[in-house]
């Protein structure tokens, strides 16, 4: 039997974690949830997932703030992160800041799959060519 991946949700409001929550698991993916960003990257360091869902606008530490944080820290600088925003122009930010990956917010299960596959193809490719 397959272990399941784990995707960390770092998201702030409640009913965008919860449709995300279900997309996720309806994918087959196991999911974590942090409601800001200084408990993301609490829970990045702690729980190590395979992918991080990072909003951007959050309380108590925005989510650049938190993927500077992620990225720097030797535990979960390989974790790759996806951002998902609804602001415009916050792909380039977000790319610039250290993601990589990003969902346009409101987003479709279709879209959310097409952009986790994409980044879990990306990493397992770094790891191939790192073996070869």
């Amino acid at each position: 039997m397959e272990v399941k991946k784990r995707i960390l949700i770092v998201e702030d409001n409640p009913d965008v974690i919860e449709m995300i929550r279900m997309m996720l698991e309806g994918l087959g993916y196991a999911v974590n949830m942090a409601r800001n960003g200084r408990e993301g990257v609490e829970m990045a360091s702690q729980e190590r997932p395979d992918l991080i869902v990072m909003d951007i606008l959050m309380p108590i530490m925005d989510g650049f703030e938190a993927i500077s944080r992620i990225k720097k820290n030797p535990r979960t600088r390989t974790i790759p992160i996806l951002a998902a925003t609804a602001l415009p122009g916050d792909r380039e930010r977000s790319l610039a800041n250290g993601c990589d990956g990003y969902v346009n917010k409101p987003f479709t299960r279709g879209q959310l799959k097409a952009a986790i596959d994409a980044l879990f193809s990306k990493q397992e490719s770094l790891r191939l060519s790192r073996l070869g």
